[in-house]
């Protein structure tokens, strides 16, 4: 379980809002079955203590919430905030998105999150609930008892990987702050680069393949926060709708890639709501990789202000040819 209980967050919640500091918050509530742990927008104390939870299915990261949030009225937002879910958080305020003003940052520890995806597959009959223990999961099927699933198998993907235990965005910090972690992270982009072209090219032609154009992705992604995105442009001719041709499924998540490319934080939020289980952070992890290969360790949302390697110009740049020779190397 997490180290920090729904209560005390309640209980913070409770006095932020008593003494005038919030008039908001966003923070986690149940769904249709207690797994099923979604975003909410909470006004009051009363709406906080009847649906408000905190556990280890709280995946969601509120930072792009907060792009639409502050623009409504004058008080303060309260929001808490995951380590991984700080890098966000900053990013969107390099990029000018949300006004920190009207925002309260609440930073909590996390020693990862459940992936349902994971966990209801050991429920080939049917599910009634999943129940987080110290040492793992316990799945409660409808017709086959209870499966108990090792932590380490019933986390997600990114939790596994962490990049870091360390907050970088906050106004009060409840519990202790952790550190930048040795990730692994990279690993797997390491064994796609590792095939060769085709096998390549046929691991994204499956993956890509499953995509319903649903927009999941590019809705809760914070580095995709424009006020009319192309794929919203009647007149762009790819406007929200299912592909038609290979070219085009591919083609909508690879326009993402680059436009996220130097920005994305690698929360991992694209892959956690896609609906056809699409591991889409790999493509953005591909680039980061090679954004640090080319130009040096960067991580996005590390600071405030800081800027993107592929929008900071310095005589040390590669030049075209080498950055294609050093691609080719990693490819």
């Amino acid at each position: 379980m997490q180290a920090l209980t729904r209560e005390v967050l309640l209980d913070r919640a409770k006095a932020l809002f008593a003494d005038g500091t919030v008039d908001r918050a966003y923070g986690w509530k149940r769904g249709e079955f207690d797994y099923d742990v979604t975003p909410g927008l909470f006004r009051s104390v009363e709406e906080m203590e009847k649906e408000f939870v905190f556990d280890d299915f709280c995946g969601a990261n509120f930072s792009k919430y907060l792009v639409e949030e502050t623009r409504k009225g004058e008080g303060k937002i309260l929001v808490f905030l995951k380590p991984c879910d700080t890098y966000s958080f900053n990013q969107l305020l390099t990029e000018h998105r949300f006004d920190r003003e009207k925002v309260y940052a609440v930073g909590i520890p996390c020693e990862g999150m459940a992936d349902v995806t994971k966990l209801k597959a050991e429920a080939a009959e049917g599910i009634r609930s999943i129940t987080a223990e110290k040492e793992g999961f316990v799945v409660h099927t409808l017709y086959d008892g209870d499966k108990t699933v090792p932590r380490t198998e019933g986390l997600s993907e990114r939790c596994l990987v962490c990049k870091s235990k360390k907050h970088v965005a906050y106004d009060e910090l409840l519990g202790e702050d952790g550190e930048v972690a040795d990730s692994a992270r990279f690993d797997e982009v390491a064994r796609l680069e590792a095939m060769n072209a085709d096998e390549r090219f046929a691991f994204w032609q499956r993956e890509l393949s499953r995509c319903i154009r649903c927009n999941a992705c590019r809705d809760v992604c914070p580095a995709c926060t424009c006020e009319t995105c192309v794929f919203n442009n009647p007149n762009s001719g790819v406007e929200s709708k299912a592909p038609v041709t290979s070219f085009e499924e591919q083609m909508f998540h690879i326009i993402r890639a680059f436009h996220v490319a130097g920005r994305c934080t690698d929360c991992g939020e694209c892959s956690r709501v896609c609906p056809q289980h699409i591991p889409l952070h790999l493509l953005n992890r591909k680039f980061i990789k090679d954004i640090n290969a080319f130009y040096g360790e960067y991580q996005a949302g590390a600071e405030v202000g800081s800027r993107a390697p592929l929008v900071n110009y310095t005589t040390a740049d590669l030049e075209p040819g080498e950055a294609v020779q050093r691609g080719n190397e990693h490819a």
